[in-house]
This record gives C-alpha cells, structure tokens and sequence, in this order.
C-alpha cells in the first residue's frame, strides 16, 4: 500500500511548494543572466540556439529513463539531489566568473546538468503531489502552479536586469546557490509519502531486464488506456500549437500591428497577468466538479483568443489585448485541470513514468513547432499561425464533448492497464 497521506497535510506541501517556489524564482533569475551574457558577449544566434538545445535536450532523452527511476526511487530523496546537484552546478560555474576562466561550452555544460537535474526534479513533484494533496484540491493546486509560472516569467527578468546592474554575474549566481538550497531544507524535514511498490514477478530476471520492463509498462500503461493516451495527445498538440505562437508575437507587433517595444512589452505582460489570473481563479474556484470540462471549456476560450488574435485589425491593437487576456487565461483553465486529472487517475507507482513520458513528449513539442510554424508564417503571415493554432484548439474543445474515453477519464480513480506488470 502506498504511505498515508499527513493529517497536516497542508503544511508539509506547503512547504515542499513554497520552497521549490523559490529555487524556481532562482533558477528564473540565471536562465535571464545567462542568456544575456550570451547574447550580449557573442551576439551569435547559433550560440542562443544551441543553448535552447542544451536546455531542452535532455528533457528528451532522459525522460523514459528517468520515470522509472523516480517510481523506484525515494521520491523526497530525488527531489533533494535534484536541487543539490544544481546548487554545485551553478557554484562551478559562478567560480569560473569569478576567475574569468569561463568559456561558452562551459555554460552549455551547466544548462546541460541543470537540465538533466530537472528531468528527474520535475516528475518527482508532480508524482509527489497526488500522494500529498486530496483528490479533491489537485486543481487548485495546479491553478497556483499556472499563477507561479506566469508571475517568474513577469517577476523574474526585470528583477534579474537589475541584479545585473548592481552585481556581477557570479553574484547572481550566487543567489540562485543561496534560492537552491532554501529549496533543499523543507525537504530534509517533511513527510513526503511513497506509492505502493509492485511484487516482483516470480523468476524476474536480472536487474537491468526489469529495469527495460518497467520502461514498457509505463509505455503500455498509456497506450493501452484510450482515455488517458487521447487527453496526453491533446496536451502535446496545444504545447505544439502555442510554442511557435509565443516565438511570432514579437514579429505580430512589429510587422502587423507596426508597433514598438511598448506594444511587445504591453501584450507580454497581459499574457503573464492573465495566465497569472486564470491560475488564482482555478486554484480559488477548483473548476467543475468533473475537472475535464475545465478544461474542455478552457481550451475553446484559449482557441477563441488566438483566433480573434488573428484576426484582429491592424488599427485596432488594444483588441489585441483583450484577445491576449482571453486566450492567457483560458490557458490556465485548460492546462491545470489536465495536470490535476493526471494526478488523480493514473495509479501513484506509474505517475513518475507517465509524467517524465509528457514532459519529453511536451519538449520534443517545441522544436517540432518552431520548425514548422515559421516557415507557415513566412508563407502565410504571421496571423496565419494564430489563426490556425486556434481554429485547432477550438476544434479540440468541442470535439472532446464528444469523445466518452474523455469525458469518462476520471470515473477512474485508479487504474492498471491489462499487461502493464514489468517484464
């Protein structure tokens, strides 16, 4: 049987959350310091390219590995390496400023370790929260998770532009050090449950046969639950659609609405306060009771703002802004509920599995997107894109009323695929 949950449970989340909070406020604070010394030192796109690359990659690769592990490993523990293998990550690095020994590979190394410290990082978290939050707050929570993203991506570079001009870089290293390890010590203190773990099958074979095993059922456990491999499908396709969504806004200002940095700065910041808005409504709310249409809801809202995006005239920017605060809050509406379903119906000694499984499949995402929603935009316009990706998100929206494997997900609480035991 997995552990039981505290009676006071709100306070161990609470500080497992508040905590992380602040280590992601930190690593929000290097990620601005490091793109600009990069971008301000060799002024090379292949340089910022290849960083996003070293950022995302092992997202990717590590995935399936990682989900086993962290289903077999002590969750708490995993999250506290994670964060300590970062701290010593950046220290490096810091004193490689410090010395002005630094090099460009050098910080493609370290995006590379705290990438890799993040694959493991991110889906023991997740994982840890169905076993610490009840069911019946896991949206709320994911709404506050969706207000915490939005406000690092407000909060998070002017707060590390002016780090910048009072310190220097290996200073605001330094505070991602100091954020890293106030993220480590409510780790050392609370009570953070474990799933039940499996019998092993009678004459298992060795350990690296079981390990390949566990890797197929977590691969089996999605595809052979229909519901459960159509919701995952319909989150990649919206990470698909709004990452090269993202990436074209600058140039939507710029050549459609022939704005400034004033209009670029003024709709990115309606986007982070809307997505800031639609987290605090969702986590104070909680959504429907069937938390699937939140976000059935949600993802026709979040493909209306896109679209009137689009098609919005050049003349007529402030609607602009309506369609970004339509569209950014409704995103918040649409991702937490999914997040929440996951948590709450697929079985506690899989989720790390199946959420390192997303989390590469959604960084996988990015790149497919980029490469073809800019050669679309160069051929269509860039409006093209916006109303494409919203036309689909609509599309999605009204199709999933119509699906019974959807709608029906969480009449599941928990469940075990046929065939889903390790080989």
């Amino acid at each position: 049987m997995s552990q039981s949950r505290p009676e006071n449970w709100k306070l161990h989340f609470g500080a497992l959350w508040g905590g992380q909070a602040v280590s992601l406020f930190g690593s929000a604070l290097v990620q601005f310091a490091l793109v600009w010394w990069l971008t301000s030192t060799t002024k090379s796109a292949t340089v910022l390219t290849t960083a996003t690359l070293a950022a995302m990659l092992p997202a990717v690769l590590l995935g399936p590995v990682a989900g086993v592990l962290v289903d077999r490993w002590n969750r708490r523990l995993v999250m506290l390496a994670a964060d300590g293998v970062v701290a010593g990550a950046i220290l490096v690095l810091a004193y490689l400023f410090a010395v002005e020994a630094v090099q460009v590979w050098h910080v493609y190394a370290i995006l590379l370790v705290r990438a890799a410290a993040g694959a493991f990082q991110n889906p023991a978290m997740t994982a840890s929260t169905s076993l610490m939050v009840p069911d019946r707050h896991l949206a709320r929570v994911a709404g506050f998770n969706q207000s915490l993203q939005g406000g690092m991506g407000i909060v998070a570079p002017p707060v590390g532009a002016l780090l910048l001009t009072t310190l220097p870089i290996q200073g605001v290293l330094a505070v991602d050090v100091v954020t890293a390890l106030i993220g480590m010590i409510p780790l050392l203190f609370i009570f953070v449950p474990q799933p039940a773990k499996a019998d092993a099958p009678a004459g298992a074979p060795a350990a690296k046969a079981s390990f390949v095993g566990e890797m197929r059922a977590g691969l089996r456990y999605v595809t052979e639950w229909p519901g459960l491999l159509t919701l995952l499908a319909m989150a990649l396709l919206i990470n698909f659609l709004l990452t090269p969504a993202a990436s074209l806004i600058p140039l939507l200002v710029v050549e459609h609405f022939n704005g400034g940095a004033f209009q670029l700065a003024t709709l990115d910041a309606v986007f982070g306060v809307g997505v800031i808005g639609g987290g605090i409504l969702l986590g104070v709310w909680g959504g429907f009771k069937r938390r699937i249409y939140t976000s059935l809801v949600g993802l026709l809202g979040l493909g209306l703002g896109f679209v009137l995006l689009g098609l919005t005239p050049a003349n007529a920017f402030w609607l602009a802004l309506v369609a970004a605060a339509i569209g950014s809050v409704m995103q918040a509406l649409t991702n937490g509920p999914i997040m929440a379903i996951m948590q709450a119906t697929i079985a506690p000694d899989m989720q790390g599995r199946v959420f390192s499984l997303t989390m590469a499949g959604s960084a996988a995402m990015a790149p497919l997107g980029l490469l073809i929603g800019g050669p679309v935009a160069e051929a269509l316009g860039v409006q093209a894109w916006f109303l494409i990706g919203g036309g689909v998100c609509m599309l999605m929206g009204v199709v999933g009323w119509f699906l019974p494997a959807i709608l029906t997900l969480e009449d599941r609480a928990t469940v075990v695929a046929a065939g889903a035991a390790a080989d």
